[in-house]
């Protein structure tokens, strides 16, 4: 038989490609052939998951968060560069950890833009999660040309403390985006202002105080203001869209570059080529750090099962709190947890987490070689959005 082994990451533990790595040792350990196909939903893990995917890599230099020089890298490749906040300028690049709510800027993902249009790709995406800054995406537009001044014409530097100073925008000398497409991936709903906009649902945890989260709201919609002032009418209608709050407003900044958002679990899906690995496959395993109620709501180890139908579909993860009675609705026949194992903590401890993983591996694999899965019975999942 062959499995499948299409899995998201273990956020703060164990990248995709290490997770579907320990999976197919535990299952080779059976007897069990696999194929890895390590999965991302538009946030951090893209790019590696592009790579894994075939992806070129393409290594990059650009200004971190804090503006220090950060070595990353994008994938290139099938006419697509895929582009990642996270390792450009994302929260792991803020030196020794510090959080800098006002300061932090996304001008790094926009140098990383820049980059990848040298490679002349016909598509660019971009994975916004793991953001650092609440800057509307000010700095990702500077780095391709934007010029963003006060009330006396005085140039302003990308970040969230700039955003309440900012008058008037100019993209005369912005970067020739023609032919391409761009594509944010994600599965952020988020408008840009208000209660659910970026500054005061993602606010917090990049930082920011009550009276700092305040701060940056009504800078935000000074900054839609100085778009409509300076030719961008549809500003105010982009800032109320699905999805623009992503990043600290990086979705919103992409939207006036003409961008598109998507959901980030089928997408990529699609970009990996998902579909085209299930014929003659016995079985899919896929899984994240933690399973619960939101899993059922479109994220990715539910689109896996979705798309996977009528294969069965084992999900991993840490912790799960799905009652048994619900997996069949998010399209699970059955969940294996690391929590199962250990009453450790294991979101810190890469190697229990692989040495679990492991274990788990090879007891999916003696139970599918004991008895092989036919396929799914029922109807296949359904997913709430």
């Amino acid at each position: 038989m062959k499995v499948l082994i299409a899995p998201d990451k273990f956020k703060g533990s164990l990248s995709a490609s290490e997770v579907a790595a320990r999976l197919a040792e535990g299952l080779a350990a059976a007897g069990v052939g696999s194929y890895r196909m390590p999965l991302a939903d538009g946030g951090d893990g893209s790019v590696e998951a592009a790579i894994a995917a075939g992806f070129t890599p393409r290594p990059v230099t650009v200004a971190g968060a804090a503006g220090t020089p950060t070595y990353g890298r994008i994938a290139a490749g099938h006419g697509t560069a895929v582009v990642e906040v996270a390792g450009t300028c994302g929260l792991t690049t803020l030196p020794n950890g510090r959080k800098l709510p006002l300061d932090a800027s996304s001008l790094g993902v926009g140098q990383a833009i820049s980059q990848a249009l040298r490679y002349r790709p016909r598509r660019l995406v971009l994975a916004l999660g793991g953001s650092a800054s609440t800057d509307g995406g000010m700095g990702l537009l500077a780095a391709l040309g934007y010029t963003f001044a006060d009330a006396n014409g005085v140039r302003l530097r990308g970040c969230g403390r700039s955003l309440g100073r900012v008058h008037t925008i100019d993209s005369s000398r912005a970067a020739r985006l023609t032919g391409v497409e761009i594509v944010v991936a994600g599965d952020v709903t988020n408008p840009l202002l208000g209660p659910n906009g970026a500054a005061a649902v993602y606010g917090p945890q990049k930082g920011a105080t009550g009276e700092e989260v305040r701060f940056l709201d009504a800078g935000l919609n000074n900054l839609v203001q100085a778009f409509a002032r300076s030719g961008y009418p549809d500003a105010r209608a982009a800032a109320d869209a699905a999805g623009v709050g992503s990043a600290g407003g990086m979705g919103f900044a992409a939207l006036m570059l003409g961008a598109e958002i998507v959901s980030g679990a089928g997408y990529f899906l699609d970009l990996l080529e998902f579909d085209r690995h299930l014929p003659g496959c016995d079985l899919v395993v896929t899984g994240e750090g933690r399973i619960d109620e939101q899993t059922v709501n479109g994220k990715l180890p539910t689109v896996v099962a979705r798309r996977s139908y009528p294969l069965p579909v084992v999900a991993v993860a840490g912790r799960n709190t799905l009652p048994p009675d619900r997996w069949n609705a998010a399209g699970f026949t059955d969940i294996h947890t690391l929590g199962d194992h250990t009453d450790r903590d294991t979101t810190d401890d890469p190697e229990l987490t692989r040495q679990l993983l492991t274990r788990i591996g090879r007891q999916i694999g003696c139970a599918a070689a004991y008895s092989p899965p036919g396929v799914r019975e029922g109807k296949q999942p359904t997913l709430r959005r």
